[in-house]
């Protein structure tokens, strides 16, 4: 077997130690599913967003999702997956992806640390903002395709429209 080719220092603090600090910081709530692993949830605009952070020690690097709560039913897959790679054109950081096991959107980034100490505060609180913004934003896309009946290009367009004022 191959030693990894990160070694945490005895000092260093756990990678996902500092995510959960960041969290509880915030008051979100969450649970430690495993040493590795820390499972958060938090209010979007549309939904309650579940956020997933999973330390990976061989790659260096902690993985984070964000699952949309919605559904897709199989038979709109084909066209999700449309969705997904026109959405995913618009991003500058992580993407969009259907966990084909249950069919929920999710929005996935991995962020690598080899050669830090760690993330900061302030990285983990982007990381997070970045994800809920970017879904609340897509959130209806992916609606008006399942369930509206709207076109891709129709649904992404709706997406973008940056709204002026507030009602």
């Amino acid at each position: 077997m191959t030693e990894s080719l990160y070694q945490m220092e005895a000092d260093d603090a756990h990678p996902i130690d500092l995510v959960e600090r960041v969290i509880g910081a915030n008051q979100w709530s969450h649970q430690r599913v495993s040493d590795d692993e820390l499972a958060v949830e938090i209010a979007g605009c549309w939904c309650d967003y579940r956020l997933f952070f999973a330390w990976h020690r061989e790659a260096a690097a902690i993985h984070f999702s964000l699952a949309l709560d919605m559904r897709v039913p199989k038979a709109k897959h084909g066209q999700v997956g449309v969705l997904l790679a026109t959405i995913n054109e618009k991003l500058w950081l992580g993407h969009f992806d259907l966990w084909s096991e249950d069919g929920l959107p999710m929005f996935r980034y991995a962020v690598l640390l080899r050669g830090t100490s760690g993330p900061s505060h302030a990285q983990i609180e982007e990381l997070v903002n970045i994800a809920v913004s970017e879904c609340d934003r897509f959130y209806p896309a992916f609606q008006f395709v399942i369930w509206g009946g709207k076109s891709v290009a129709d649904a992404v367009a709706c997406a973008l429209i940056d709204p002026v004022g507030e009602a």
